[in-house]
């Protein structure tokens, strides 16, 4: 078994941790990303621990 370390994907916008942890290798597009710290959603593609954001949305509250 190879030896991969993961390493937690920090948000774009404020640069703190997010709850999603990633190898060296993974590639992701069109994640829908969420940073609990900013509150902020954003929809980003993911390769080799670069992030490229494709659009910034508001988040909403849910209220019943």
């Amino acid at each position: 078994m190879q030896n991969t370390q993961a390493q937690w994907l920090f948000c774009p916008v404020c640069n703190h941790k997010t709850r999603i942890k990633l190898c060296r290798d993974t590639v992701i597009e069109r994640l829908l990303l969420y940073c609990p710290k900013c509150r902020k959603e954003m929809l980003v593609n993911v390769e080799k621990l670069n992030i490229d954001i494709i659009k910034e949305l508001d988040a909403q509250t849910q209220s019943r």
